[in-house]
């Protein structure tokens, strides 16, 4: 189990950014046409919820890949 969390961290980030995405189709959607100054401030509220999802889903898969990367680096290192 020691040697998978930085994939399981990869595949995470990668689930938390759809999750993203998700949450931007269902509550923020496409900007209106003539939105009422109401209608604005919701769509914005919203859509800035997405983008920090997306944003934390992305540092954390970040996090996953650069672990995995500097894990085989000390690995090879190791075996010469």
């Amino acid at each position: 189990m020691k040697k998978f969390w930085p994939v399981g961290l990869l595949i995470f980030g990668f689930l938390v950014i759809f999750c993203g995405f998700m949450y931007d189709i269902l509550f923020a959607g496409i900007p209106y046409q003539d939105p009422t100054p109401a209608m604005v401030t919701r769509y914005n509220f919203h859509a800035q919820i997405a983008s920090q999802i997306r944003w934390a889903g992305a540092g954390i898969s970040t996090l996953g890949g650069v672990t995995l990367v500097i894990r085989r680096m000390v690995k090879k290192r190791m075996t010469n």
